[in-house]
């Protein structure tokens, strides 16, 4: 029989915090009591991605885990915010977006699901600390990124923990020992698949690789940007190193995707069309080939050693049977086929513990926030350096969405999934504020097109009344409107 205290999640059974661990989580903690709001997203983010999960604090059944204890010190920060409750000084400015929203959706579906699949006191109490992991991760993230500057600052702050990371990960792939092993519950030993290490520093290896590729893009946004190149410069390094010392598929095409997503810039604007033809295309594939077209996943074996069949079966037996977890999920995926049991797709895990309705409000996550960068990227459009700044969120996302078909976003993978989300809606708010400003103040009644260049989603503008500049289309690179 299984122990009670692993049926659902499991974990330790006494509190482990190793010495230097709980100073930094409480030096952390205090960081985000008094830091100034858009400024708390650094020790947030720092201390989220370097204390190894395995540092728990157990009271009463309940486990606190380090990522845990920090969104718990968010959401009192939150909480105790006294600013007004509207505009750009509120909670989550310009209210909550169509992205927010299914992100809370999704979340409490999932949860619901799950107390409903086991009515029992173990997985209410595992729902809880779910929830707590996703909904407040999300909301912490999303009330610490309020404008354009935070957003500068988090991807800064994620450039440094790709160092952090990335220097322990290439000493593991010279000496083959894990610094970080002891404090992050890891083997001191470093992880071997076909004779190749697979570093992992205090991340794990299937953590470490994908959180680093899909960043790729917004680093090299801050280097374009011109104001924190070195931060750019040394995110680029660490992420690389992150991604070629995890040996890894997913970690590589995490870092194609984005890439990819890059490469298309010059074809912004037949996006529509591309979209189709590759629509067009999987169809067409599909209709003439021997296996579905889903089967093309078994072909992508980057390293020489990926589990690439697994992870096709899992989607070709979640097509296959959709009947068994379409309404609430379910558990017989473990006895579906060979290594069914490792849900190594976002999508299918998503499907398989919470059924249509939550993977439907998974999936809306990706369609609203493409929506919402396409639609922004519209508003801005003639003004390059705010169109690239949204290309590259939306690059970003992109190379998010390609190592889904590769890994399970777990609890700390998620929250490297949360400071994009909140800053596409962000960005999306001020795009939007600024060609609304532009339309009431121009002289025309419909202003000329390119002219919300004064959206600035890099913050540095200082709050106060919009100076208005010359009505007639901007000349390249100018910002007519700006907040002064």
């Amino acid at each position: 029989m299984i122990p009670e205290h692993l049926r659902f999640g499991g974990g330790a059974t006494e509190t482990m915090f190793h010495p230097l661990m709980a100073l930094w989580m409480l030096i952390a903690v205090v960081l985000i009591a008094i830091c100034p709001r858009n400024k708390v997203i650094v020790p947030f983010l720092l201390a989220f991605f370097t204390i190894p999960v395995a540092q728990v604090v157990v009271l009463g059944g309940f486990h606190f885990t380090a990522p845990r204890i920090l969104i718990l010190a968010g959401l009192v920060r939150w909480a105790l915010f006294n600013g007004s409750s509207s505009g750009s000084k509120g909670r989550f400015p310009g209210g909550f977006s169509g992205i927010d929203w299914v992100v809370v959706l999704w979340s409490l579906s999932a949860v619901i699901i799950l107390c409903l699949t086991f009515p029992e006191k173990q997985a209410f109490i595992n729902a809880l600390g779910v929830l707590l992991d996703t909904l407040g991760g999300y909301l912490v993230v999303r009330f610490l990124i309020p404008d354009g500057e935070a957003i500068r600052r988090a991807f800064k702050t994620l450039a440094a923990i790709c160092v952090i990371q990335g220097v322990p990960m290439i000493v593991e792939q010279l000496i083959h020992i894990n610094v970080f092993g002891p404090m992050a519950g890891l083997p001191l030993e470093s992880v071997m698949r076909e004779g190749r290490v697979r570093a992992g520093g205090s991340l794990g290896f299937l953590i470490a690789g994908p959180m680093a590729g899909v960043l790729i893009p917004m680093f090299v946004w801050l280097w374009k940007a011109g104001r924190s190149r070195i931060a750019a410069c040394a995110g680029i390094a660490g992420a690389t190193a992150m991604v070629i010392t995890s040996n890894s598929s997913t970690s590589l095409l995490a870092f194609a995707g984005g890439l990819l997503g890059l490469a298309f810039w010059p074809l912004r604007a037949w996006m529509r069309q591309i979209r189709w033809g590759l629509a067009i295309g999987l169809v067409g594939l599909h209709l003439v080939m021997k296996a579905p077209v889903w089967a093309l996943i078994a072909r992508i074996d980057l390293t020489g050693s990926s589990s690439s069949y697994q992870r096709y079966g899992l989607v070709d037996m979640t097509i296959r049977n959709f009947r068994d977890w379409w309404l609430m999920g379910t558990t017989r995926y473990v006895s579906w086929g060979w290594d069914s049991w490792d849900l190594t797709n976002q999508f299918v895990a998503v499907a398989m513990t919470g059924g249509l309705l939550t993977l439907i409000f998974y999936v809306a996550i990706f369609k609203r926030g493409f929506g919402a960068v396409g639609a922004a990227r519209k508003l801005v459009n003639g003004d390059r350096k705010q169109e690239w700044f949204l290309w590259c969120l939306g690059s970003t996302l992109f190379a998010t969405l390609v190592t889904h078909f590769g890994i399970n976003y777990m609890a700390v993978l998620i929250m490297s999934f949360f400071p994009l989300v909140a800053s596409i809606s962000v960005a999306a708010f001020e795009a939007r504020q600024a060609a609304a400003a532009l339309t009431a103040e121009s002289p025309s009644p419909v202003p000329a097109p390119g002219a919300a260049r004064g959206f600035l989603p890099l913050g540095k503008a200082k709050s106060g009344t919009l100076l208005r500049g010359p009505s007639t289309r901007p000349r390249e690179g100018s910002t007519s409107w700006i907040k002064a």
